[in-house]
């Protein structure tokens, strides 16, 4: 979708587009400041997502725009689930993307490339190298720590044992590179021999990025529903949270606060993840003026 696209869409597409803009806007500045997303702006969105897309289906006596509006949703529900299920997102994060599905919608029948797919494309994308920056700027700023826990961590004995099949694994595809005939196969074992070692440790400096710059100690009654525990916490030999729990609820922390009155329990340990939802937002507003960066960055036309 073009610029001048969005300035001439109808009603029905130009209230959503707005509202979720908005909404993505006001979730960016909240993440950023506070590393939390106000449920006013998640829980907001996916009402005013089926609220409008109903009234529209209404007014017009076309039921398509609250169906494509469940579709949406459920579909981002979905990958929002996972992402938040494999720790890549927070709870924030995952509801704001669940609200766009319900805004826009997607509509299975139509012949053009949804744009919540051209989005989603495009927040891959972007969230790739807006994890990269951020992650950067805190070894730039906490250098020595980084250096420390890298070498923590590469000297760790599951690391090492691990270090030596990747080395393996690297040789033999170097040997297979170097004495296989066959260009193609060659091309293959070098692009796995570089691959291989890459992903290996670029696993390493993400790794010492989260023990040396993302893990903060705080008082319970500094917790908000969601955030990461990074070290399991007992109390009388009773589990309170934990890293399993994928994101602390309230109660957990109405008893966390009651032991530390108690002085059972201290500071809690917990990691910070990197705001997402400005990425969102930064991928949005990408979309709207530029389309999908796949198809123009190789010049690739849908008709």
């Amino acid at each position: 979708m073009a610029f001048f696209d969005f300035i001439q869409m109808p009603l029905t597409l130009a209230v959503p587009y707005t509202i979720a803009f908005i909404a993505l806007l006001a979730g960016s500045y909240t993440d950023f400041k506070t590393r939390e997303v106000p449920d006013w702006a998640n829980f907001g969105l996916i009402a005013a997502g089926f609220g409008i897309n109903l009234l529209f289906s209404v007014i017009y006596w076309r039921f398509s725009f609250i169906v494509n509006s469940v579709i949406g949703f459920a579909v981002f529900f979905a990958i929002a689930y996972l992402m938040f299920r494999f720790g890549q997102w927070g709870g924030g994060d995952s509801k704001m993307l669940m609200g766009l599905g319900a805004i826009m919608g997607i509509d299975i029948f139509s012949k053009e490339i949804p744009f919540l797919a051209d989005f989603l494309i495009n927040a891959l994308i972007i969230g790739a190298l807006y994890g990269i920056l951020w992650s950067s700027i805190l070894i730039a700023k906490n250098r020595k720590k980084f250096v420390k826990s890298f070498r923590k961590l590469s000297n760790n004995k599951k690391t090492l044992l691990a270090k030596r099949i990747v080395l393996v694994l690297f040789f033999v595809f170097v040997l297979i590179a170097l004495f296989v005939p066959q260009i193609f196969v060659r091309l293959v074992s070098l692009y796995l021999a570089l691959i291989t070692a890459l992903t290996f440790y670029l696993w390493l400096a993400v790794k010492a990025v989260e023990d040396s710059c993302m893990l903060k100690l705080v008082k319970p009654q500094q917790l908000t529903e969601g955030d990461w525990i990074a070290k399991e916490i007992k109390a009388d030999g009773k589990y309170i949270t934990g890293p399993k729990d994928l994101g602390i609820e309230k109660k957990q922390i109405r008893k966390l606060v009651a032991l530390y009155k108690k002085k059972k329990v201290r500071k809690i340990l917990i990691k910070e993840g990197i705001p997402f939802v400005p990425s969102f937002f930064i991928a949005y507003v990408m979309t709207l003026v530029l389309g999908n960066l796949i198809f123009l960055l190789f010049n690739i036309k849908f008709y």
